[in-house]
């Protein structure tokens, strides 16, 4: 990156619902950030565990079905796309989500060869 070009990269991971990404998905598209990589995981957070039963056996299940979102801008503001993604994976229960904003270094684009923010 120039140090002439003053366009920050950032990279927005957030962990949501699986059922409320077509939402994030939808709202990352009408700020101008359609571009995301989405990952299937399970976590823990302020969710409560549920108990289940089995064939007469008893379960807790303590990990919860998310899906990972990660996205990453230089010419959107990261504000808009944080409020796109909080705006759609919005429920108001408990195990909603998180997102979190990272900086980014370095970006190159394979097929181009361009770096920096060009590269996003």
């Amino acid at each position: 990156m120039s140090e002439t070009d003053e366009r920050e990269i950032k990279m927005i991971v957030a962990m949501v619902r699986p059922d409320k990404l077509g939402d994030v998905k939808k709202a990352l598209a009408e700020v101008g950030a359609p571009s995301l990589t989405v990952t299937n995981v399970s976590g823990r957070g302020s969710q409560p565990a549920k108990k289940g039963q089995w064939r007469g056996e008893e379960y807790v299940v303590d990990l919860h079905q998310k899906v990972k979102i990660e996205c990453v801008v230089a010419d959107t503001p990261a504000g808009d796309v944080v409020e796109a993604i909080k705006e759609g994976a919005h429920t108001g229960e408990k195990g909603d989500g998180k997102v979190f904003v990272l900086p980014v270094e370095e970006a190159h684009q394979v097929r181009t060869g361009e770096s920096g923010p060009d590269a996003v």
